[in-house]
């Protein structure tokens, strides 16, 4: 049997929750559309939890998504794209974001469990490297605590990294090569791929709705200026501990007030800041918080 398809059949045996480990380009989405149809075509109820927050197959970039999929139908690219559920990390890399990527990916693993999904299948993103790539997958997979965890490798670059998961885990840990298919993709095109995401999300229809300065999280200093939230990407909260979706901000100078643009249908209550500003062309730049603050 194909390697892959052995790793699928036994994903689906176990159930439970399956992690894919790998670095940038090794195939990790393509296995998880694989599991993910195998599982359907055994009845199972399936959910895809996507915490690629730079290369998103679900919901726009600076998210975690979760797609609950029940036929093959729900695997479709259009499909894929419409989260069922979404958390807010607010950057396009998980470099200084490891609280919010994690604890998104477990709010949203109890959604999938909470929906039906018997199987869940966990794409993450590519840094696997240094102590920050061990440090990053160590508390991802102690969130979530799969049964499975499959790294997919070019020569040994997951060693350090799948061997810390064994040591600290129970679930079984198994590695296969990268597939020969697997395109490698540079810098450029996987930037121009954000681009087309956000640009797709971003699509008419929007809302537009006036913003008040109390509504964010982090809360804005007294005296900040308002400019220098222009083109933020924020996340939606309805007030209830859910993300609806995402927005970007935009200055208003001859008012001194600030206004959200979202393709999301309802107000929302408060709004989360991002680390990312849309450029023109809806190129995300990384910002950092602490220095817009002027703080800590």
């Amino acid at each position: 049997m194909d390697p892959y398809d052995e790793v699928a059949a036994r994903a689906v045996t176990r159930r439970g929750v399956t992690v894919l480990v790998g670095g940038l380009d090794t195939g990790k989405s393509t296995l998880a559309l694989r599991i993910a149809r195998a599982g359907i075509d055994a009845g199972i109820p399936v959910g895809l939890l996507d915490t690629d927050v730079g290369q998103s197959t679900i919901g726009p970039p600076t998210t975690v998504g979760l797609r609950l999929c029940r036929s093959a139908g729900d695997l479709e690219p259009d499909a894929l794209a419409r989260a069922d559920h979404l958390a807010f990390v607010g950057s396009t890399s998980p470099q200084g974001q490891l609280l919010p990527l994690v604890t998104g990916a477990r709010l949203l693993l109890d959604r999938a469990r909470a929906s039906g999904a018997e199987l869940v299948v966990v794409d993450t993103t590519g840094l696997v490297s240094g102590v920050y790539g061990q440090i990053l997958k160590f508390h991802k997979v102690a969130v979530l605590q799969p049964d499975l965890v499959v790294g997919l490798a070019r020569g040994q670059e997951l060693e350090p990294v799948l061997g810390v998961l064994r040591r600290f885990f129970p679930g079984e840990v198994v590695s296969l090569d990268v597939h020969p298919d697997v395109v490698p993709t540079s810098v450029e095109q996987r930037a121009q791929s954000r681009e087309e995401s956000m640009r797709r999300y971003f699509a008419e229809p929007l809302q537009r709705w006036r913003v008040r300065a109390t509504v964010f999280m982090p809360a804005l200093p007294a005296l900040f200026d308002l400019a220098a939230l222009d083109h933020l990407v924020v996340g939606l909260s309805d007030g209830k501990g859910q993300c609806i979706g995402v927005g970007h901000l935009e200055h208003l100078p001859d008012e001194g007030a600030l206004r959200l643009i979202s393709p999301v249908a309802d107000a929302p209550k408060a709004l989360i800041l991002g680390s990312v500003r849309l450029e023109d062309g809806f190129r995300a730049r990384r910002v950092d918080l602490r220095n817009l603050f002027g703080s800590d």
